[in-house]
């Protein structure tokens, strides 16, 4: 089942309403719509979030129109990784103990949203477009999105950046230009996380990458429990 969204009625279908027998196995979930602040923060509330949809590039052309809209995705099986269970390897260890790169928070949202563009904008399916940069970046300026830059002799070489709800961090997008330096981010964010009682990092898909980070599946039912449990 995939819902159409209305172009003005900023909400969604709640996915838990959803019947098994009826949901994705490839977790889209709804296309249509915009990408309103209003829409995005609703959307990440319910566990949907903005994402290309590659089946586009190999539907046939007289359907094009209709799968040519915003898609929204959410996974009933999620990957997230809990601030206190994040995995610091020997070797990213080493590295955090040299202190080599220096890490900050907010201070460059531009910088690592077009980082993680510019890495990604030639791929097939690439979804990190100006429509996508400019609707992240104004949820930045309104406190919903936040980032973690990694810097090495003041040149931004890593980063990620994602939405933080009701303190559940929705990771969206990272970027390396140096070893280890999204990891680098990662652990930092974790590590502020522990520090302000916040509760989970959602990374969407699992990853080779992530995995070894400390991810984990859990249901959206749990998932939607933990996002929202009233945060202290």
């Amino acid at each position: 089942m995939i819902f159409q969204l209305d172009q003005d009625y900023p909400f969604f279908p709640h996915p838990l309403d959803v019947p098994e027998a009826d949901r994705e196995e490839d977790s889209l979930y709804a296309v249509g719509g915009d990408l309103s602040p209003r829409r995005l923060v609703e959307a990440y509330s319910l566990g949907i979030f903005p994402w290309t949809d590659f089946r586009l590039l190999e539907v046939p052309e007289q359907e094009r129109e209709w799968w040519n809209q915003l898609h929204w995705h959410c996974p009933y099986d999620r990957f997230v990784i809990f601030p206190d269970e994040v995995h610091v390897s020997h070797s990213l260890r080493t590295r955090l103990n040299k202190g080599e790169y220096r890490v900050s928070f907010d201070e460059d949202f531009h910088g690592v949203i077009s980082g993680c563009s510019k890495l990604r904008i030639d791929q097939p399916g690439a979804w990190l477009g100006k429509q996508m940069v400019e609707a992240y970046t104004k949820l930045f300026e309104l406190g919903f999105a936040h980032s973690v830059e990694v810097w090495l002799h003041g040149e931004l070489i890593g980063g990620l950046y994602g939405l933080l709800i009701n303190g559940v961090f929705c990771g969206e997008s990272m970027f390396s230009l140096k070893p280890d330096a999204s990891k680098v981010a990662l652990v930092a964010l974790a590590h502020r996380m522990q520090q302000n009682g916040l509760k989970m990092i959602d990374c969407q898909f699992e990853t080779p990458h992530l995995l070894t980070m400390g991810g984990r599946h859990i249901p959206l039912k749990e998932y939607l429990e933990i996002m929202n449990k009233e945060h202290e």
